[in-house]
């Protein structure tokens, strides 16, 4: 999962260092781009040949969105897409594996920041430094979540999606600091202790969250739904996410109403 993620972020720079890219529209009226296709065309030939047992949920393959399985791997090969046709670099390609319902192992890449978080083996979570050699693994370091400051929090929103309703909801804590951030860097951010705090009210999908989920996981964090801070689980109808707050342990969590 590292390696392909790898491979696909090369792949992904290519196309976003080209002078041009075309951009169209989804049925949804989500943007797609030839960097999507491309890595996702990767992704999912490698984890066929290295899981062929294992179902695949990818977000470019709409055929694989009314699979229903136990365990299963799903991908986001480029997550952040508006990020990435604003040339913002705030994208990554997103990896997980879901068991039971839960993200255990995941691989979040950011190509255009080189930063690369992932689960090790024992479901703890690490982001690597250095050159990111395909081949060899480098500098590892241990990832752990905050001890958040009740009356000092860091909050962590997204860029492309913040409305009045989540500003609403952040006004309800102590905030000492704000930031934005694009795609499942914000699970990281909050994986890494560079924020305490990332609540989404707006709508996501599996493939967006459940790598960031797996990080954070491995980090000490919690991803818990809006309305009633129950975990979010993942083989829904549809691969739809409710409204979620992604957490260190410690934030005193505000009630939905």
């Amino acid at each position: 999962m590292r390696r392909l993620a790898l491979e696909a972020g090369d792949r992904i720079m290519e196309i976003y260092r080209s002078d041009d890219f075309d951009v169209r529209a989804k049925s949804d009226e989500s943007p797609v781009t030839a960097a999507d296709e491309a890595a996702d065309a990767l992704i999912s030939a490698g984890l066929s040949a290295a899981f062929p047992d294992v179902a695949l949920i990818t977000e470019e393959q709409a055929s694989t969105h009314g699979k229903t399985a136990k365990n299963f791997l799903i991908v986001d090969p480029l997550d952040g897409t508006k990020e990435f046709i604003k040339r913002r670099g705030e994208f990554t390609v997103n990896i997980a594996y879901v068991e039971n319902g839960t993200p255990v192992r995941g691989v979040v890449y950011a190509p255009a920041k080189g930063r690369l978080f992932y689960t090790l083996a024992d479901g703890t979570s690490v982001e690597e430094t250095g050159e990111l050699d395909k081949a060899a693994v480098g500098q590892i370091s241990p990832i752990h979540v905050s001890r958040p400051d009740n009356d000092r929090l860091i909050v962590v929103a997204s860029k492309s999606h913040r409305d009045a309703a989540t500003d609403a909801y952040i006004a309800r804590y102590r905030v000492a600091d704000m930031t934005g951030a694009g795609s499942s860097l914000k699970f990281c951010l909050v994986a890494t202790g560079e924020a305490d705090l990332y609540p989404r009210l707006g709508r996501t999908m599996e493939w967006d969250t459940a790598a960031g989920h797996a990080v954070l996981g491995g980090a000490g964090g919690a991803v818990v739904r809006f309305d009633d801070h129950t975990p979010l689980k993942y083989g829904k109808p549809g691969y739809e996410n409710p409204f979620f707050i992604a957490h260190a342990p410690g934030v005193e969590l505000k009630a939905a109403t």
